[in-house]
């Protein structure tokens, strides 16, 4: 089997571009998650990659599907309990009828969430969150707000390890500390953090010049709404508590919204089955199916052809190496979503053993890349299922024209404090 993977290696690279293509374009709108589910079966019908290899791709999410499934119970009790209701009139209160205000108020709230929560659940929590306060303060136009949702999940996602699952795939079981992770990201996070809100702001300026409605009536909070926010609150702490002690966090994710669903539960006139009916399911599947296509492109060479490519560069020069391989791997995650790049990504550098200073960069292009285009990352994918599930939509061609002008200046500006720092 291996012998005619490897006499075949345009036809896989061929099959994950064309599924990659049907996650972007969503021909016939059908589903992200039924291109790269299809792309997957094809490897295995056509005998390019052995079932069981392909079971082994799908295993190896296995965390990231916890985390999700517990993130999602978590955001889909806050929806059900009127949490983020509550949160957009207090939102509304704050910005006093300034555009700008609010602007910067989703902004701030966004970093913070992605910070101790992850950039999946910015995608997932702040987006309806941010839906509801456009419909709220009566916003015309509200895109550019929701368009804060995608940009700041990427931008902030390496301030903790725990801010974006990709981090876990490129370090692997060598995760720093947190105490040296910190100063070690802290300059690179602030650039591509001030970066992405100067080059939004520019870009949607026009738009938040209307003022906003801010005589908004704040409804109650209620016992399951309140005990949402607990939960919430304490699957931070959780996450906080996993990344301090090097653990994986799917499991602690899964069983804290568990926890959290069952005392909502206790305490709400919601029934189990409407809370799981609200949770999109489509992306475990999508995850899956893009962990098998990786799995196929390692199996025709690619990870042993790039340990090669990235040693030599790191021979002729280390600083060269880090720009060159942060730049490209930004840019590449836009092709392949970032989590499986940085799985290979992962691989690579476990083979290579680089310097410091070049896995930094490869770390900051995989969770910042995905700014460039929908497919770059995860959390823009949910951020693009939760828009549309608010009424919304954003065209792939309208997110690259954007992100091309957004992403660059900050993986730039991130590398080189990444370089400066190191």
């Amino acid at each position: 089997m291996m012998s005619t993977l490897v006499a075949s290696p345009w036809s896989v690279w061929g099959i994950a571009a064309a599924a990659t293509a049907g996650v972007i374009l969503r021909p016939f709108a059908w589903p992200e998650f039924v291109w790269a589910i299809a792309g997957a079966a094809l490897l295995v019908l056509l005998g390019l990659l052995p079932p069981a290899e392909a079971l082994a791709g799908v295993t190896r999410g296995t965390d990231v599907y916890l985390f999700l499934v517990g993130m999602m119970l978590l955001v889909e009790l806050a929806r059900q309990e009127g949490l983020f209701d509550w949160l957009a009139a207090r939102a509304a209160q704050l910005a006093q009828g300034s555009a700008n205000r609010l602007f910067a108020l989703v902004f701030g709230v966004g970093t913070l969430v992605t910070v101790f929560l992850s950039n999946d659940a910015t995608a997932v929590v702040l987006t309806p969150a941010v839906a509801t306060v456009a419909r709220a303060v009566k916003i015309k136009q509200p895109l550019p707000y929701l368009l804060v949702c995608a940009f700041i999940a990427n931008a902030a996602s390496f301030v903790l390890p725990i801010s974006n699952p990709a981090n876990l795939v490129i370090y692997g079981s060598r995760m720093p500390p947190l105490l040296e992770w910190l100063p070690r990201y802290a300059l690179p996070s602030l650039a591509a953090i001030l970066a992405t809100y100067a080059m939004l702001w520019l870009t949607q300026r026009r738009a938040l010049q209307a003022p906003v409605q801010s005589d908004i009536v704040v409804p109650a909070l209620s016992a399951g709404g309140r005990m949402a926010a607990i939960g919430i609150l304490g699957t931070a702490g959780v996450l906080l508590a996993a990344s301090a002690l090097d653990a994986q966090l799917g499991l602690p994710t899964f069983v804290a919204g568990l926890v959290a669903t069952g005392l909502v539960l206790l305490r709400s006139e919601c029934s189990p089955m409407t809370v799981v009916r609200g949770i999109a399911w489509g992306v475990l599947p999508l995850v899956a199916g893009l962990f098998v296509l990786v799995e196929a492109l390692e199996r025709t060479g690619v990870t042993a052809t790039l340990g090669n490519v990235l040693e030599a560069l790191v021979g002729r020069s280390e600083t060269l190496a880090a720009w060159v391989s942060g730049v490209t791997l930004g840019i590449g995650t836009n092709l392949v979503n970032n989590l499986p790049a940085g799985l290979v990504a992962g691989r690579v550098v476990e083979i290579v053993h680089v310097p410091e200073t070049v896995r930094a960069a490869l770390l900051i292009g995989v969770d910042l890349g995905p700014n460039l285009s929908v497919t770059g990352s995860l959390a823009t994918i949910l951020w693009l299922i939760a828009l549309r599930r608010e009424g919304h939509a954003v065209t792939a061609w309208q997110f690259l024209k954007l992100g091309a002008l957004v992403m660059p200046p900050a993986l730039l500006l991130a590398i080189a404090a990444s370089l400066i720092r190191l």
